[in-house]
């Protein structure tokens, strides 16, 4: 027999200095030559962001040592940092945005001499920053962003070529635009097989890039973009991906059937062809710049990411539509593949393993783990394994979510007692949870905790009409949807009523501190950087990239201003019912740390036990061991605390009236 101990004490090998190191994942896989590269957090250095490089024979080293930092600002959410050629002489040419100063640089690896400098540095603002670069002879082309003035609003952004000699270095003139900055926002260049035609995405505020976008496609005449004009997309429609196939033709995701589907696209007409017409996904958000869900094959086949919810690894083949996935334990797949020949590279995970480095061999179906490879931290016995499940919230409406349930080889639930839980709503608000290992939910099932994570209405990998269940109704369907399935799993005599908690952050900390002003479902609540109050986004009380964002989430302040007053969790301060926890970042340019101060200041006022932790040095989501670990403990100490349980080696969390 197993035997029993109350929930939240049982003893747990996932501490939280573990958690946070298996936090990460890789990012920005690329293929150079026969090698295989990408971008991989170092929590224990402060953040950093390294490069590894995987040689054709499997080793794996660390290619960039401290301090350089493979990291672009760009959107403040960042994008593809680099890129590389492979030579027939001297190794490979590689040019990446270091995150210090968020300059270009072009370095030599196989060489001796440092990275050097190819952009200046500009005072102004938030200064230059790059993304998406892509070598082309003796340039580099990629998406500038340049603050023109001191304000988050004070930008423009262009495709921009800069040249591999240096000459930019120290001379901003000598960076060549090559698009016209009428658009507020452009994703890097994609350009066709021959050389003589560039096409990238398009789009202006108020829209998000899941809200409308346009395929642009223009000449290349001398190094120049020529005849620009728009052949696909707009308010309505909106663009994901797009890359050429080898005939010249172009591959693009678009959702014009309500899902993101892979169509090709004549590049004179713009005539559109859904190449596998399904009510899945094969496309996503592009929060981030090189985000890639598909990569064109030679041969004229297609390594897709697809699916609804999680997304599978197939191969299409445009002509038939037949679509074959590739056999593996991997549930989820990120939008970074990229191919050699046969071979397709990506990162995926499942629920019993992190995100790892995966090569598809499209000539045998054989996919394996080449880099980045999961090792049990633990028993595996100790960590939580989310079911994906669906649950009916108002309305009857579908509402997704995956349940980890208290997971221990050594502990039951005493009888007569039910977990606690905690009810996790992602940021975004337009992403989605993956159905993946997690850590930092195992840190709180192995104790007894329970966590559910919801993929409320308004999430993606569920079609266009479920993201957009939450356009003018942030606040209201994605606070409903979480407590519908916290109430589900009371109902089922899985969790404990008095024992609710609800945890987000960014967009996801909005919908938590909602949850505690408008129900009297939990009995506390983790708010890390949450947004609060929209009403001064458009102000510059935010970054560029979502200063407009609540015109779709909320509705535009002019016409519906009782909203913002109605759904304004700062302005509520004084209706949140019970104690919260807040972690917020001071350096933090999306949801800045003033606005969490001003909650805190409300809570002290009202006299509501609350505790806030506020960390130097960090963002918009926590980069640093350290700071990663502490937000954990204290997470676990709240519950400790509210619920009324000892968690054994965690610091006592001291909560303020």
């Amino acid at each position: 027999m197993v035997p029993t101990a109350p929930c939240g004490t049982w003893p747990s090998p996932v501490d939280a200095a573990l958690a946070a190191s298996h936090s990460i994942r890789p990012g920005f896989v690329g293929t150079v030559g026969d090698e295989v590269w990408w971008v991989a957090s170092r929590p224990e250095e402060g953040g950093r962001q390294t490069l590894v490089r995987r040689r054709a024979g499997g080793a794996e080293s660390v290619a960039l040592p401290a301090p350089w930092n493979v990291r672009t600002k760009v959107h403040e959410y960042g994008g593809r940092p680099w890129t590389a050629v492979a030579r027939p002489r001297g190794g490979p040419l590689v040019v990446f945005a270091h995150g210090a100063d968020q300059r270009l640089y072009v370095w030599e690896p196989d060489g001796a001499a440092e990275p050097r400098p190819l952009t200046p540095v500009s005072a102004v603002g938030g200064g230059l920053r790059w993304a998406e670069p892509v070598l082309v002879g003796d340039e580099v082309w990629c998406v500038l962003e340049e603050f023109t003035g001191p304000g988050p609003l004070d930008v423009r952004r262009v495709i921009a070529a800069v040249p591999l000699d240096g000459g930019a270095a120290g001379d901003r003139a000598a960076v060549r635009e090559l698009t016209d900055g009428k658009h507020r926002f452009v994703t890097g260049p994609r350009l066709s097989p021959d050389g003589t035609r560039a096409a990238w995405l398009a789009w202006d505020h108020p829209r998000m890039p899941w809200d409308g976008t346009e395929l642009r496609i223009a000449r290349i005449e001398e190094g120049r973009f020529i005849g620009a004009r728009t052949l696909l997309g707009g308010a309505g429609e909106a663009v994901a991906q797009v890359e050429w196939a080898a005939d010249g033709s172009l591959l693009a995701v678009t959702e014009r059937s309500g899902w993101w589907n892979l169509h090709r696209v004549d590049p004179e007409s713009g005539a559109a062809v859904n190449l596998c017409e399904r009510e899945e996904e094969f496309g996503g958000p592009l929060w981030q710049l090189g985000s890639r869900w598909f990569v064109p094959l030679a041969g004229g086949l297609v390594a897709v990411l697809h699916g609804f919810g999680g997304k599978a690894l197939g191969v299409l083949d445009p002509e038939t539509g037949v679509l074959a996935d590739a056999a593996g334990p991997w549930t989820e797949w990120t939008p970074a593949l990229d191919a050699h020949g046969p071979r397709v590279v990506g990162v995926a995970a499942s629920p019993g393993t992190g995100f790892e480095v995966v090569e598809l061999d499209t000539r045998t179906g054989r996919a394996r783990v080449i880099g980045a490879r999961h090792e049990d931290a633990v028993d595996p016995a100790y960590c939580s394994r989310p079911v994906a499940r669906t649950f009916a919230g108002k309305d009857g409406r579908e509402v997704h979510a995956h349940v980890h349930l208290p997971r221990h080889p050594e502990r039951a639930v005493p009888e007569g007692e039910l977990p606690p839980f905690v009810v996790r709503a992602h940021g975004g608000p337009t992403g989605r949870t993956p159905l993946a290992l997690d850590l930092g939910a195992s840190y709180f099932t192995s104790r007894g905790i329970g966590v559910v994570d919801v993929n409320y209405g308004g999430s993606t990998g569920y079609g266009r009409a479920y993201r957009e269940r939450l356009c003018g109704q942030w606040g209201v369907v994605d606070v409903e949807d979480c407590a519908a399935v916290a109430e589900a799993l009371v109902a089922e005599g899985v969790a404990d009523p008095a024992r609710l908690a609800v945890q987000g952050g960014s967009a996801g900390g909005w919908t938590a501190a909602l949850s505690l002003v408008t129900t009297d479902l939990y009995a506390c609540g983790t708010l890390l950087y949450p947004a609060l109050d929209p009403t001064g986004w458009a102000d510059g009380g935010t970054h560029d990239f979502e200063s407009r964002y609540h015109e779709s989430l909320i509705g535009p302040p002019d016409d519906v201003p009782e909203r913002y007053r109605e759904r304004s969790a700062l302005r509520r301060a004084g209706e949140i019912k019970a104690p919260f926890l807040l972690l917020q970042g001071l350096e933090d340019p999306v949801c800045p740390a003033a606005e969490s101060e001003l909650l805190v200041r409300a809570a002290a006022e009202r006299g509501l036990p609350h505790a806030y932790l506020a960390f130097e040095g960090e963002g918009h989501g926590f980069r640093r061991a350290e700071s990663l670990a502490r937000s954990l403990e204290a997470e676990l100490g709240l519950y400790a605390r509210v619920f009324g349980f000892t968690a054994e080696g965690v610091p006592e969390l001291g909560l303020t009236r």
